[in-house]
């Protein structure tokens, strides 16, 4: 690996000679990890150059430092840190920087550590992410380097804070086509994933202490983005016709709430769609008490049976509707690239607030996004993404009616990239799916999904993210650990 010019400097006391500063320099870098075992220090040359001393000065320091085992130097090659360093116990040090010394804040309840990378040699069925393996490399580094070649100069600068224009002229283009969102582009930010886009959104319109509603069944990730900035979250209800609207009212009638956080499209994690009933009654009661209704519309574009149900925002002629949206389950969730379709004067205020948090995004990749929808191969590969993801989906329900049918049931989510699973019996799940994380399948208990943590009897099952056969192993791992 190409290494840097190192800099190197002379720490000894004052009254010492110079070369036995320099030495005294160099042993304190290695005792502190930033000179590594291994690692090639400059040339007597250049080092000399760069301490302005002589360079017989920085020879008689190398020729010491070796003495005393700390480097070692080959006649017109170069030198280097010993691999094997002088036995000092007392200089020991722990390599890096020094233990923190000051206090941090506490920090929040909620606030856990989190894996987010996935170990290949585990399944997690309850990873809610795409198949990286269907990304399409090629085509986004062609466009990518064609994009920057053309477009370099600008797209290297500082730009708008709310997207390059491409991207949010584009989005507001598909949200219209696909969502009956008729968005221009002011109406369009485009943020890194829709995690932002809902803390973004929540710290416009949300003041610390005020109350939002939330699924109680739903999505942990945003109870904790909305915990963050203070809110208080009220957990309403959700059945099979998705958010109990009735329960919220009942809510809004004894307190104020700011906002209320929805997944009508496809629940998450129950996958059933709000009723066109409870639509129409969840936006009149955010219009009569001027409610924001934050809506996470995360997987709109893969829909498998009929036509998808259009967005709570499509419906909206009061103002009172902002939608989060993301490129993650149609490309990877490594881009890193959500949006927010909401009124201009949210919009608005959202990239105001997303310039003094990060300023701007990835313009050169939101540019070669918005390339790949302007010239139709983000939808070709949305298509190629739906047929597979169907037909992923459709043998997991056949593998859990034939090999898990007396242990679990299901309806069959008309889209989205996972099935909601409901235990037909008692049965230890912790103890099950402890056994399966033992021979590496994953799946995540019902509870962590539940506002109070818990266990409704069921499983989230994401099929996007794994072939046929490697979901065919999963179900035998599940029914071979399964409690008889």
């Amino acid at each position: 690996m190409a290494s840097w010019n190192v800099t190197l400097s002379d720490a000894g006391p004052a009254e010492a000679p110079v070369f036995l500063r320099i030495t005294h320099g160099v042993i304190e870098d290695i005792r502190r990890g930033r000179l590594k075992p291994g690692q090639r220090l400059p040339g007597t040359r250049a080092w000399a150059n760069a301490l302005d001393v002589n360079r017989n000065t920085v020879v008689a320091a190398v020729a010491e430092l070796e003495a005393q085992g700390w480097v070692r130097s080959t006649p017109t090659r170069g030198t280097w840190v010993q691999e094997q360093l002088p036995v000092e116990p007392r200089l020991a040090r722990r390599p890096g920087l020094p233990p923190l010394a000051v206090h941090l804040a506490p920090p929040p309840p909620f606030l856990t550590e989190r894996r987010f990378t996935l170990p290949d040699d585990v399944m997690h069925l309850s990873a809610g992410t795409p198949d990286p393996r269907l990304f399409p490399v090629e085509l986004i580094a062609r466009t990518w380097r064609r994009v920057v070649r053309r477009k370099g100069r600008h797209l290297l600068e500082y730009g708008d804070p709310a997207g390059h224009p491409s991207l949010r002229r584009a989005l507001a283009n598909m949200v219209a086509d696909l969502r009956g969102v008729p968005a221009t582009m002011e109406q369009v930010v485009v943020t890194r994933g829709s995690q932002m886009a809902l803390d973004l959104i929540a710290r416009a319109v949300v003041a610390p202490g005020e109350t939002v509603a939330v699924e109680a069944l739903g999505y942990r990730p945003a109870w904790d983005a909305l915990r963050l900035i203070g809110a208080k979250l009220e957990p309403i209800p959700v059945d099979d016709e998705g958010l109990n609207v009735e329960a919220l009212a009942k809510v809004m009638r004894r307190r104020h709430v700011r906002a209320v956080y929805v997944t009508p499209h496809h629940q998450y994690p129950t996958t059933v769609t709000m009723s066109a009933a409870r639509r129409l009654a969840l936006l009149e009661l955010a219009r009569k008490h001027r409610v924001l209704i934050i809506e996470d519309d995360y997987d709109h574009e893969f829909h498998y049976q009929g036509r998808p149900v259009l967005p709570l925002l499509a419906g909206d002629d009061s103002g009172v509707v902002a939608s989060v949206g993301t490129l993650s389950k149609v490309l990877a969730p490594g881009l890193r690239l959500g949006f927010i379709v909401a009124p201009t004067e949210l919009a608005q205020r959202v990239a105001r607030l997303r310039a003094v948090m990060d300023r701007q995004g990835d313009h050169p990749m939101e540019a070669t996004v918005a390339e790949l929808i302007e010239e139709g191969e983000l939808q070709r590969h949305v298509r190629k993404m739906r047929v597979i993801y169907e037909r992923r989906r459709d043998a997991l329900a056949k593998l859990l009616e034939t090999r898990l049918g007396d242990t679990l049931s299901f309806e069959l989510p008309t889209g989205g990239i996972s099935l909601w699973a409901k235990v037909r019996r008692p049965l230890a799940l912790d103890t099950w799916l402890s056994r399966a994380q033992h021979r590496g399948v994953v799946v995540n208990p019902g509870s962590v999904y539940r506002f109070d943590g818990h266990e409704p009897g069921a499983l989230r099952l994401v099929f996007a993210r794994f072939t046929e056969g490697e979901l065919a192993s999963a179900v035998e791992v599940l029914r071979a650990t399964a409690p008889r």
